[in-house]
């Protein structure tokens, strides 16, 4: 490697003892492209968007899950190219400590770890929420109590699974993943029948690929459609987290992070179709703001007493999601602890399991906090800390696209491959984050624009979450810099050529 490049392909790996390296080739590509997707919770990330995206664009829903995609598919290229130079675990923090130095890495991988935390307690909410539903237990479902004391229980029971190997999360994934597509399919299948056979019992509607056009609405309806749709793809890059434990782990959890923001594409067009062509946009424009109206209430309109079947495809996405949220912060915090930029006791690995334990407990200890803190607040809080999600993934991706311009630097003009894929792309998918995240704080600024309409400190509740976070992990690293100085010695590197020709001649494989 040139320029002082700390430790070569995989420095943080090589540096690390034996006590604190995972279990290699524990898992292979399919597994982990079931990761990638599982993560996602393409049910739940549906039932949550599909609504408000049709209020704002009409017909043109499928169209901006369409535009949604590409800055994905460009980051996601810029997490293979950087996974070819580092498999390191920690993924954004690693790489963009190499290309751009210690302080903007480690705001990175903050920016990964705090995102888990937001969210577990509330995917573990929503499978316990719609599980319940899926049972007939609707009243066990609206106590409160029970709801939050299973919620905490699936936490800690996924957080099990994920400590004891990642082979068993693995085999759960598979399962939770193949019922998870096939309810989705058997729900998008018999909608779209019934719009043939016109017996749809709503505004039914034929769809036309005219829905495509992401601009059929104007640009205005696309910005805040695109807000919501480019985040129901967060979550691929867990398989790229697990880059240390992979089979050929140099290019498969990349190429698994690609695959599965495609295979992402097609599950969210089939049944955006399906929904918009069954529903018709009146019903889920005026339906906007319950998730549950997607996939409960037109769950019924569509397979009737079989609904239970959509209902479930929502509570095992969100389970398997709870798990593989899991992934990506746990393995961050290992990979800093590993760096000297977190306490390394976070670096331990379990003896036996070869999992990160000590860093995966921690992660999810947090999460059931902020989780019972939060609803303790009120439930529209637990919504905004969702909403601040937006913030800190479109930062930690479109700084990951950065770093991968950065570090190749040298090579971007060596020929049309590196200029546009190593280059081009990874640019503009940062630079459409960008753009989103500006967008997003401007939105969040608005306290009319959050759930409930409630302000705190003149600002949207999500801003003001979304900057405490910032604030709070700014603190945290001028302390631990002058706590421990040790990482914030590495320097900035540059790929080697070597590398970048792999890269090339794997694209043309």
């Amino acid at each position: 490697m040139g320029d002082g490049d700390a430790g070569g392909p995989g420095g943080a790996i090589q540096d690390a003892g034996p006590d604190e390296r995972l279990k290699a080739n524990a898992i292979g590509f399919l597994d982990a492209l079931v990761i990638g997707l599982n993560s996602t919770s393409p049910a739940y990330s549906l039932a949550a968007v599909i609504g408000p995206i049709v209020a704002l664009v009409g017909i043109y829903a499928p169209g901006v899950m369409l535009a949604s995609f590409v800055p994905m598919l460009l980051i996601a290229a810029a997490f293979y190219y950087l996974n070819k130079v580092d498999q390191d675990c920690g993924t954004t923090f690693s790489w963009v400590t190499r290309a751009m130095g210690p302080w903007a890495g480690w705001l990175g991988g903050w920016a990964i770890a705090m995102t888990g935390v937001l969210v577990i307690g509330s995917l573990a909410d929503v499978a316990v929420h719609f599980g319940l539903l899926a049972a007939g237990l609707d009243s066990w479902a609206a106590n409160e109590f029970i709801r939050q004391s299973l919620a905490v229980l699936v936490i800690l029971v996924m957080t099990a699974i994920c400590v004891i190997g990642t082979e068993m999360s693995a085999k759960l994934q598979n399962v939770l993943i193949l019922a998870q597509v096939f309810f989705l399919l058997v729900f998008a299948v018999v909608a779209l029948y019934r719009v043939y056979a016109g017996t749809s019992s709503l505004d039914g509607t034929r769809p036309s690929l005219a829905w495509l056009n992401p601009f059929g609405a104007g640009g205005a309806a696309l910005t805040g459609g695109l807000l919501l749709g480019v985040f129901i793809y967060w979550g691929w890059e867990s398989a790229v987290n697990l880059t240390e434990e992979v089979e050929d782990s140099a290019t498969a959890p990349g190429k698994a992070g690609i695959w599965s923001t495609v295979v992402l594409l097609v599950t969210y067009l089939s049944v955006g179709f399906a929904v918009v062509a069954y529903a018709g946009t009146r019903f889920l424009a005026e339906n906007a703001g319950e998730e549950e109206a997607v996939f409960a209430v037109l769950a019924h309109e569509v397979l009737g007493g079989w609904d239970w079947l959509v209902l479930l495809a929502v509570s095992t996405s969100a389970l398997a999601s709870t798990q593989t949220t899991i992934i990506p912060a746990s393995r961050t915090a290992l990979s800093m602890a590993r760096r000297h930029a977190l306490p390394h006791r976070l670096a331990h690995i379990h003896h036996r399991f070869r999992t990160p334990d000590v860093s995966t407990w921690w992660v999810a200890g947090i999460a059931i906090g902020w989780y019972i803190v939060v609803n303790r607040i009120s439930e529209n809080a637990l919504l905004d800390s969702l909403t601040a999600l937006s913030l800190l993934i479109a930062f930690y991706y479109a700084l990951t696209g950065l770093a991968c311009a950065i570090y190749y630097r040298r090579h971007l003009l060596e020929n049309l491959h590196n200029f546009v894929l190593i280059g081009l792309g990874p640019l503009v998918g940062a630079g459409l984050l960008a753009w989103l995240l500006v967008e997003s704080i401007g939105d969040m600024s608005n306290p009319e624009n959050s759930a409930g309409g409630v302000s705190w400190f003149g600002l949207g509740p999500p801003l003001v979450i979304g900057i405490a976070i910032a604030v709070v992990g700014v603190l945290v690293m001028c302390f631990w810099r002058l706590r421990d100085g040790t990482f914030w010695l590495e320097r900035r590197g540059v790929a080697d050529p070597a590398l970048v020709h792999a890269g090339k001649q794997d694209a043309r494989e």
